[in-house]
């Protein structure tokens, strides 16, 4: 999916709602357990409950990978069965990569030609030839961890230098010499609050993955206030705040109420950017 047809479907849909498949055997409806695969049912019961409100999933696959061999099975399927049934979705595999070259060609070619999702998280900080192997995928991208949402983020990514320049803003200006906005986004966290106008004054054009908005406290009017550009620019991630909003056998209902909220808040932020 290039840039152009996500914006259209941000405009479609009237939302940038990313949904994050979370899903924690611990903390799936009880119900769901005696399921040959409990993840895949609860994530297909998700899809299936919230994917008219929401332009994008996102598994984060350190909630496969805690399950061994049956959590990655999930994870595929999960994938493929949003491809067959849903292919108007943005998939994004939150898995934080970055290694040496060859290693990250690996990566690259697990999530890009055997999983086939549309874009993965990367970490920028081994440098160029980290990220490069995973931008020689044409028609998928890259979403490199700029400035997140956790309490940690001020241990190094708001670190100055000499010059007063933050360790984020040089991943922003540096990384702009390995692809453009038609390939990389980046993540920012929704609780950085007006840190989006320092951001957009180096990358105005790019589309930033916002996770942290409802459970970690981030505030969506804020985000769109200081994040959002002529083509939206922006996809907001939720997770716990509507796959766990109820753990009874009306978990799917409840979730498809959740986003159909944050989509209705979206759209009243939509209006000046779809009827510009």
């Amino acid at each position: 999916m290039n840039k152009q047809q996500l914006f259209e479907n941000i405009k479609k849909k009237q939302s940038f709602l990313c949904v994050g498949l979370d899903t924690d055997i611990k903390k799936i409806p009880q119900h769901l357990l005696s399921e040959e695969d409990p993840i895949f049912a609860f994530n297909k019961a998700i899809i299936d409950a919230t994917a008219d409100y929401c332009v994008a999933y996102k598994p984060n696959l350190a909630f496969y990978e805690s399950l061994g061999v049956k959590g990655m099975l999930s994870f595929e399927k999960t994938v493929a069965y949003l491809r067959e049934n849903y292919p108007d979705q943005f998939i994004i595999a939150d898995a934080k990569r970055g290694d040496i070259g060859n290693t990250s060609e690996m990566y690259a070619r697990s999530f890009f030609d055997h999983i086939k999702v549309d874009a993965v998280t990367v970490a920028p900080y081994m440098g160029e030839d980290s990220v490069k192997p995973f931008l020689i995928y044409q028609e998928a991208w890259v979403i490199l961890l700029a400035l997140t949402s956790n309490k940690g983020s001020h241990d190094f990514q708001l670190t100055e230098d000499a010059n007063g320049e933050r360790l984020f803003e040089k991943v922003l200006k540096k990384s702009q010499d390995w692809a453009t906005d038609e390939q990389m986004m980046y993540v920012v966290g929704a609780t950085q609050g007006r840190a989006f106008e320092d951001i957009r004054k180096i990358v105005p054009n790019h589309f930033l993955l916002v996770p942290g908005v409802g459970a970690q406290g981030g505030s969506l009017e804020e985000v769109c206030k200081y994040g959002m550009n002529s083509t939206c620019g922006l996809i907001v991630n939720s997770s716990r705040g509507i796959i766990y909003v109820d753990k009874t056998e009306k978990f799917a209902e409840a979730a498809r109420n959740a986003a159909k909220e944050v989509q209705q808040q979206m759209a009243e932020q939509l209006k000046g950017v779809i009827n510009a």
